[in-house]
């Protein structure tokens, strides 16, 4: 069976799990003690870990000390909740967690969980009593919302303080949005009773899993641990996420974030929900209240935004480039299921002139690696593949009237899915040879090879990426690339160059399973997609931050590495002039607007992102909030052109005018360049 390198990106938060939406009833205290399955699963689990895991960490002081602080992170992440006294307590911890997994013994974790309940349950009083009081919002105060890298909170009256200023801070966020005050107050009263609830309803099991990721994502952070409900869910959520809205979820703090946008989902075809996109309130229908989600469960949102194909559902949500304390945006979308068709490759034409000549390039936009392996090993000949419906689309733009000069695939987006299919599709752009390299955690290293020596186009080439093309897309862009096939240009790509497989821990499904990384991607060259994923030839520039985004943002990610390269022949033996194609790339959106536009949109982001407080003056926020909204539509408009799934909806009635996508016609001029500078044409 075909090889699955696939992206998933499903990132669960690992406190908000298993809570029922609809069940109040808390979890005695005095029940939360590990149990004798928790025992035989943490030395499956350790096991494994430490025969099978591809990063060979050992189990010793210096990661007890990481597992120590992921797990008190992974509790409070914000540092709102334990006091510097608990974690002073609690040090004596810190270097005896290797010798509790080892030895099963687990009752310091649930301890330090049960202290965290606690503390929980005292800020939940408080911040309910403190919306009995009136609040000056003429004071000169600020709230540093963003406390990852602060200290834990020295004082119980420290904490009161902090928040005294997060409620006041709630309601002024609830006043600028024209809540009234009944409305408001009963919001947040929910809100914070619903904080204390979920952490009482967390049972053995979940602290369990919390406890023991704290563990795997101290080693790598695509290796985690599901419990058995956990388990359950696992591959229903998986599919889940190909349905309703057509989004993959996130917890971030108290926040659903947008992990990405599925292609051919309702979200994608509206062009309204982007990536990183928070999601703070869910209506059901047109007309049902829109319930503020703040702080719920993952599980519990997406309980709620899961409905029957065809019905209506509202989002409240704060786009990618608000600000803190920027007022939300509402928007519909239609339920529906994926639409495959809206998935599978498509091709276009886009034209563009330099110096009064003008060239059409073929593009074929691929959202994913598609492969219908069921159809497949049936025999059916008809069954779905990306290689198959590429090599038609080809064939269909080549046997044009006026033809194209060259072929741009566009690989934005795009998180990966069938290796077998990667593997496949570079086999249309080069005559044979190894594609990619795998080396297993014992050390053996394989190839995946394409042995067909047909060739479905041998002329220019560009392939197309971003920040979000990922796994199987990186083989195919850094086998094109070392091929010397292709002109790879975009942002640098994800960095996503592991395998990771789930291993059951036992055969009944009473100890939950281990999803475990055990091998790794090599390109031909030697050279690691991971972690560096691969940098384009001609760079654009809308590659803000890159060092921290992707796997490079990610916590204990394997670093990049290197093995000896496969034995391949290159395509061409002269590369092209990519310092000067860069330099006529930069002069270029240097003189243009649309691309000045589109980074600083990019770099509002930025700034958004790296804000960690903000004023508690009601006037002064209010004029924030104005200023920021100048401009900020036509960028907004941008970036989703440039950086959307599946670009906008042409058929959207709000837009005046079509814009056009800058970084496809950008990629265009760049590969025009090649053909006007390449090595054979000038020697």
């Amino acid at each position: 069976m075909p090889r699955l390198c696939c992206v998933a990106l499903v990132a669960f938060n690992l406190l908000f799990i298993n809570t029922a939406a609809a069940d109040t009833r808390l979890t005695p205290l005095d029940s939360l003690s590990p149990t004798s399955e928790h025992k035989k699963a943490t030395e499956g689990i350790a096991f494994l870990m430490q025969k099978y895991h591809y990063s060979k960490v050992s189990l010793d002081n210096d990661l007890s000390d990481q597992i120590f602080d992921r797990f008190l992170e992974s509790l409070d992440p914000q540092k709102t909740f334990f006091l510097a006294d608990d974690i002073a307590e609690f040090d004596r911890y810190r270097l005896k967690f290797d010798d509790a997994l080892r030895r099963r013994q687990l009752e310091p974790a649930f301890e330090i969980f049960k202290r965290f309940r606690i503390r929980v349950e005292e800020r939940s009083q408080f911040a309910l009593e403190l919306l009995t009081r009136e609040f000056d919002f003429t004071l000169d105060e600020s709230y540093a919302f963003d406390r990852e890298d602060a200290a834990w909170l020295p004082s119980q009256k420290a904490a009161d303080e902090l928040w005294r200023k997060r409620v006041k801070n709630d309601v002024l966020n609830l006043r600028l949005a024209d809540r009234s005050n009944e409305e408001l107050i009963n919001t947040l009263e929910e809100r914070y009773r619903r904080m204390a609830r979920r952490i009482g309803q967390l049972s053995a099991n979940d602290v369990f899993q919390i406890f023991i990721n704290a563990y795997t994502l101290s080693v790598e952070p695509h290796t985690s641990y599901f419990s058995p409900r956990s388990s359950e869910n696992f591959n229903i959520n998986m599919s889940l996420s190909l349905e309703g809205i057509g989004a993959a979820l996130r917890t971030e703090n108290e926040y659903t974030v947008v992990d990405r946008v599925i292609a051919g989902g309702p979200a994608a075809l509206s062009n309204q929900l982007n990536a990183e996109d928070r999601i703070i309130g869910v209506g059901d229908g047109e007309k049902e209240e829109i319930v503020d989600i703040v702080s719920w469960p993952l599980e519990d949102v997406v309980d709620l935004i899961r409905g029957p194909k065809g019905s209506t559902i509202r989002l409240k949500t704060l786009p990618t480039n608000a600000p803190a304390g920027s007022l939300p945006t509402v928007i519909t979308l239609v339920r529906d299921k994926i639409k495959l068709e809206e998935q599978a490759a498509k091709s276009s034409v886009v034209d563009v002139s330099q110096e009064g000549i003008t060239r059409r390039f073929g593009v074929i936009d691929l959202p994913t690696f598609y492969l219908d392996s069921a159809a497949m090993a049936q025999g059916q000949p008809d069954f779905r593949s990306t290689t198959r419906d590429i090599q038609r689309l080809l064939k269909q733009l080549l046997a044009t009237d006026d033809g194209v000069d060259g072929i741009i695939i566009d690989l934005r987006g795009n998180g990966g899915g069938s290796l077998y299919e990667a593997t496949r599709l570079t086999g249309l752009f080069i005559e044979s040879g190894p594609v990619v390299q795998i080396r297993k955690a014992n050390g053996d290293i394989e190839a995946e090879v394409d042995n067909d020596p047909m060739i479905a186009y041998d002329g220019p080439l560009a392939v197309l990426v971003d920040r979000n093309s990922a796994s199987a897309s990186e083989i195919f862009a850094a086998a094109i690339q070392d091929y010397q096939r292709g002109v790879v240009v975009g942002e640098p790509t994800f960095g996503k160059g592991t395998v990771q497989t789930v291993a059951p821990l036992d055969n009944e499904g009473k100890l939950g399973q281990l999803k475990i990384t055990m091998a790794q991607f090599f390109r031909v060259d030697g050279g690691g997609t991971q972690h560096r994923g691969v940098t384009p030839d001609i760079l654009f520039p809308t590659a803000l931050d890159s060092d921290a985004q992707g796997e490079r943002g990610l916590d204990n990610a394997l670093p990049w590495a290197e093995m000896a390269a496969a034995d391949y022949d290159l395509w061409s033996k002269d590369e092209p002039d990519y310092q000067r194609l860069q330099s006529l790339h930069e002069s270029r959106y240097r003189n243009n607007d649309s691309f000045s536009l589109l980074i600083e949109e990019l770099e509002a982001q930025r700034v958004a992102r790296a804000e960690q407080e903000i004023t508690l003056i009601e006037e002064d926020r209010r004029r924030l909030i104005e200023e920021r909204q100048v401009d900020s539509a036509k960028r907004l408009e941008l970036y989703r052109r440039a950086f959307g799934s599946a670009a906008a909806n042409e058929n959207d009635e709000s837009r005046d005018t079509a814009v056009a996508d800058i970084i496809l016609e950008e990629a265009a001029n760049v590969l025009s360049d090649v053909i006007d500078y390449s090595p054979a044409d000038n020697p």
